[in-house]
């Protein structure tokens, strides 16, 4: 069985509680991380499939150079005090110009292309 890697980044108490009812599922492997965070490239070793933190401080610059370079990242804020899960998506997508921005932003035209 392929177990999700899954990063915790933050001390809150919500990442906490998170933790432990993560660690009981056999499906996943959980590794906390307190900060400072380390770096993009030594975060990037730990192969994640999730990273999960508290959104509601500043998201960690190193969290979001991952999205460039794995193409199958969750990025997961956990916000408690909106009680919000923000996800980031790691699709790439060229945009050349406005027409192609709008593409990419408009869920219509998004389909068209063959887009979520």
């Amino acid at each position: 069985m392929d177990r999700r890697r899954v990063i915790l980044y933050g001390g809150s108490v919500i990442l906490g509680a998170l933790r432990a009812s993560l660690e009981r599922c056999a499906e996943l492997e959980v590794i906390p991380l307190s900060p400072p965070l380390p770096g993009a490239e030594a975060l990037g070793a730990l192969a994640p499939d999730v990273v999960l933190f508290d959104a509601g401080s500043a998201p960690p610059d190193p969290i979001f150079a991952l999205l460039r370079d794995a193409p199958n990242l969750l990025l997961v804020g956990v916000d408690p005090e909106q009680a919000d899960l923000l996800l980031w998506s790691s699709e790439h997508s060229r945009v050349v110009s406005a027409e192609d921005l709008i593409r990419v932003i408009t869920p219509q035209r998004r389909s068209d292309r063959g887009g979520s």
